[in-house]
Parts: structure tokens; C-alpha cells; sequence
């Protein structure tokens, strides 16, 4: 049995008897005028954050989610759009169709303005979407990219790429890790489908994602996610793992490189009232201005004893320099 065959068997299982232990969202569950979320849906919230963000969700966008779990995020990605095949659902495992059909149903009884049309359920992988090319706006998976192995990943990114608009977005919540796992956890198939033992480094997880041609990365969110002890685990060491929220927007790649924006910003505190760097980038005195990485290490080189630089927050809400 592949890995792959593996996390199919999993959720076929978490589809046919929900499993409310089997991942750990922190997110709480929205509340929004008229949305209400069927208890089944939150029983079967597989996923490690949210890939909801209003901000996204303007101008009812069409909209994709892959890896649909009970339904929860799709009928929330509905509410945003309304009309019939707005948000298309793809998953590979027939049961878990099913299961986020039927609780579609469910939430027709308790939302008068939802109807199980607005939603396109599909079955398909993620690594050869049966979705046309240049066709969504915002397109979404949680804790799912992180089960796929090296050369899978890439396979699942290309695709997501390729549906996307012209500066779509592609916005994900994924478990990550810094630390070094051994090999015995890295091919634990059943620690990959509960995804964990796939968790990469951020700089990993955001290279893969400039790999494949996104040139703009937003880290929306860094959150305490697990612990893999050794007392549980086959690990020597205690391995904290962390959940990643971050948009991908499919938009040219700079010339220098990728737009990353990991929650800097840059204040000018100099004599006059602002700071004009000749490459876009305008200060205002004592205003923080959002940058991304690349732009940080500019100003620093730049060597001023006027511009403060912040660490990373991991949390960017938009606007800035670029």
C-alpha cells in the first residue's frame, strides 16, 4: 500500500465515522449575518487553520477547494459567491463526496439563503485537477498538501497554478516544521496522512510554492499546532510542529526574485517627512509601512541610521510596498 493509498484509507474511514480528534484546528469556527454551520461540519473540520479570508472573497470569485473534508469550508467559500457551481469541491475519496453531500443538506435546513447547487462536488486528485485551465479565482486546501511527498507536492502546486487566473490566489493551511525528522517518521504513512511527519520548514514550504512560477507569497498566519514526544513517537527528541496560513497569488515574477511578505515592516524616523528610496518604496516619517523580505534587506543594505526594520510577525493583512 502507497502513502497515498494510505491517506485515501484514512478519510475514507474519518468519512463514513467523523473523527473529531483527527486533526486540531485553533480557528474558531465563523460567525457571520444568516451562516450556520451544521455540528456535523465542525465534527468533521479536517484541517489545521482556515483558508477563509474575506479579503479574498470580494466580487464573488469562483472559487476551488480541494480535499473537502465534511464541507465545512466550502459552504463558507459559498456564502461569498451564491450561484449555482460557484465553488467547486475536488476530492479523490469517494465516501468523503458523500459524506460533505449530505451535509450540504443539512445546512439547506438551518441556512435559508444556501442551496447544495451553489456547490460543484467532484471526483478528482489533486494531482490531475478536472478543472479547466486560467478558470478560478481563489482556489484553497487544508492540511492536505502537507500528506504529499517531494516530487507529489510539485505535481499538486503545478496543477493549482495552472486553474488559476491571471493573479488568482491560491491560499493554503498546512502544518510546518524547522527541526529535523528522521527517516522513520518522514515514512510513517499513517503520521504522513494525519500530516505530520510531511510538516516542512517555511522556507521549504514557500520555495516550493516560487518553484513553480507564484510570484507573490502572503504568510497570513504561524500558530502552535503539535508535539511529536518521544514517548509516543519514534523520535530521540521533542519535535514542535506549527500551523502556516499563506496565500500564493499567481502574478509575474519579478525579475529579482519573489515578493515573500512575512509580516516586516519598515519605520523612517529621519528629519524630513519621508523617505523616497527610488525603487517604489515612499516612507512617511513615524508610519509603518508592510515589506516584503526582499525589500527589507534593501533598506538594511542601504546602511541608514534613520529606518528601523522589524523581525517577522508572520502575520500579513495586506497593503505595503509592493
Amino acid at each position: 500500500m502507497s502513502y497515498l493509498d494510505a491517506t485515501n484509507d484514512l478519510y475514507k474511514k474519518a468519512a463514513l465515522t467523523p473523527d473529531v480528534g483527527l486533526c486540531c484546528t485553533t480557528n474558531p469556527v465563523w460567525e457571520l449575518p444568516e451562516l450556520k454551520i451544521p455540528k456535523i461540519m465542525q465534527e468533521m473540520n479536517y484541517g489545521c487553520g482556515s483558508t477563509v479570508h474575506i479579503r479574498d472573497l470580494s466580487d464573488a470569485p469562483k472559487m476551488l477547494y480541494v480535499g473537502v473534508g465534511g464541507g465545512m469550508e466550502l459552504l463558507q467559500l459559498a456564502y461569498f459567491n451564491r450561484s449555482k457551481n460557484g465553488v467547486i469541491g475536488v476530492d479523490i475519496v469517494e465516501e468523503m463526496l458523500t459524506a460533505s453531500s449530505n451535509n450540504f443538506k443539512e445546512a439547506e435546513k438551518i441556512n435559508p439563503w444556501f442551496k447544495s447547487e451553489f456547490i460543484d462536488l467532484k471526483k478528482g486528485s489533486a494531482l490531475d485537477l478536472p478543472v479547466a485551465t486560467n478558470s478560478i479565482d481563489v482556489a484553497a486546501q487544508n492540511c492536505l498538501f502537507n500528506i504529499f511527498k517531494a516530487e507529489d507536492l510539485v505535481l499538486a502546486l503545478k496543477e493549482m497554478y495552472r486553474v488559476l487566473k491571471p493573479n488568482g490566489k491560491l491560499v493554503m493551511s498546512d502544518p510546518i516544521c524547522e527541526q529535523e525528522m528522521s527517516d522513520s517518521l518522514r515514512d510513517d504513512d499513517r503520521l504522513r496522512a494525519l500530516c505530520l511527519s510531511g510538516s516542512l520548514p517555511l522556507k521549504s514550504y514557500i520555495k516550493a510554492l516560487t518553484d513553480v512560477g507564484f510570484g507573490t507569497i502572503e504568510v497570513r498566519a504561524r500558530k502552535p499546532y503539535r508535539i511529536l514526544d518521544p514517548k509516543n513517537y519514534n523520535t530521540p527528541e521533542l519535535i514542535y510542529i506549527e500551523s502556516i496560513e499563506i496565500a500564493a497569488i499567481k502574478d509575474p515574477m519579478p525579475i529579482d526574485g519573489p515578493c515573500v511578505f512575512t509580516g516586516k515592516a519598515a519605520i523612517y524616523y529621519g528629519d524630513e517627512p519621508f523617505f523616497d528610496d527610488q525603487k517604489g518604496h515612499i516612507l512617511v516619517k513615524n508610519q509603518p509601512l508592510a515589506i516584503c523580505d526582499k525589500t527589507a534587506q534593501a533598506l538594511i543594505d542601504l546602511n541608514r541610521n534613520d529606518i528601523f526594520i522589524s523581525a517577522s510577525t508572520f502575520h500579513y493583512d495586506g497593503g505595503g510596498c509592493c
